[in-house]
């Protein structure tokens, strides 16, 4: 399986998550689906899913933007997963590559309304992030190059909450940046979800980009906590003590890990004696102080 099908596993379990919540906050949505030059099937995956909730789209109104280049065939097969959809969907295909989104995303009038915005093959160009921030809420799934952090720019186009992890293929393939950017906190929780969620055969391991030794991750429900625990410490080094509340948001929001494995992570670095806690005993709670022991980051 390629990072591709990665992709698109992941678009079918955010959409899941997403298409619901849209439809109850609001009258209309838009779904943005860009591709430059790559596997646009994702387009068709996720028209499956939207017709899945066709009992939820009545009496709202969901557009469905399509911007791709994919050759003479793209029309035919999304018409075939179009014919399924019920009449409060419009389905436009724009031709093209990402940068026409902010063109495209204006003219469907998707400001104002939840948006998700998935662009994959794109550069962090600010007008089209700019663009996929317009929604509210806004959502985006970037996917490019690896080589240098989306993070600044993703948070520079006002979304709050983001997480970035590289997909790296078995065998000679490229390896492939995975953006995620929005306002929610139920949504990085979605998709952090989506991530280890995914099918673990698919030839492809992840690496988060914050650790430093770059160590690369099956994709398993219960993920190897190894770079979490360096992170962590690193954190606690930077920051000082902090509670279990914080460090489990410091992996949410800083890592591409869940919250949850962060309870296994310090768990873990509790018994190696790389940290201390206060109280000593008890329920490791989320008001629980935790403290590195110096000359311990290189035990973790």
């Amino acid at each position: 399986m390629s990072t591709d099908a990665v992709l698109r596993e992941l678009l079918v379990r955010q959409l899941d998550h997403w298409l619901p919540a849209a439809l109850h906050r609001a009258r209309r949505a838009t779904l943005a689906l860009a591709y430059a030059g790559g596997d646009a099937a994702g387009a068709e995956e996720a028209l499956r899913v939207v017709a899945e909730f066709a009992d939820r789209l009545r009496g709202r109104r969901l557009t469905v933007l399509v911007v791709a280049d994919d050759g003479t065939d793209l029309p035919v097969r999304l018409g075939a997963a179009e014919a399924a959809l019920p009449a409060d969907v419009a389905v436009h295909l724009v031709p093209g590559g990402p940068d026409r989104l902010p063109v495209a995303l204006k003219a469907a009038g998707a400001a104002g309304a939840p948006l998700l915005t998935v662009a994959d093959g794109a550069d962090p160009d600010p007008a089209l992030l700019a663009a996929a921030a317009s929604g509210r809420p806004a959502e985006l799934l970037l996917v490019t190059s690896p080589g240098r952090s989306l993070r600044p720019a993703l948070t520079g186009a006002g979304f709050p909450l983001v997480t970035e992890v590289e997909l790296v293929p078995d065998g000679d393939g490229p390896a492939r940046l995975l953006g995620y950017a929005t306002g929610s906190d139920r949504g990085l929780e979605a998709v952090k979800e989506a991530l280890w969620a995914v099918d673990e055969y698919a030839g492809v391991r992840y690496r988060d980009p914050a650790d430093p030794q770059g160590r690369l991750l099956d994709i398993s429900l219960d993920p190897e906590p190894g770079p979490l625990r360096r992170e962590l410490l690193a954190e606690l080094a930077r920051s000082g003590p902090r509670t279990v509340t914080e460090l489990r948001r410091f992996a949410t929001t800083s890592t591409v890990y869940r919250a949850a494995d962060a309870n296994r992570a310090l768990a873990s670095l509790l018994a190696s004696g790389a940290v201390t806690r206060d109280p000593e005993h008890g329920r490791l709670g989320g008001d629980v102080l935790i403290s590195a022991v110096p000359s311990a980051g290189s035990s973790a």
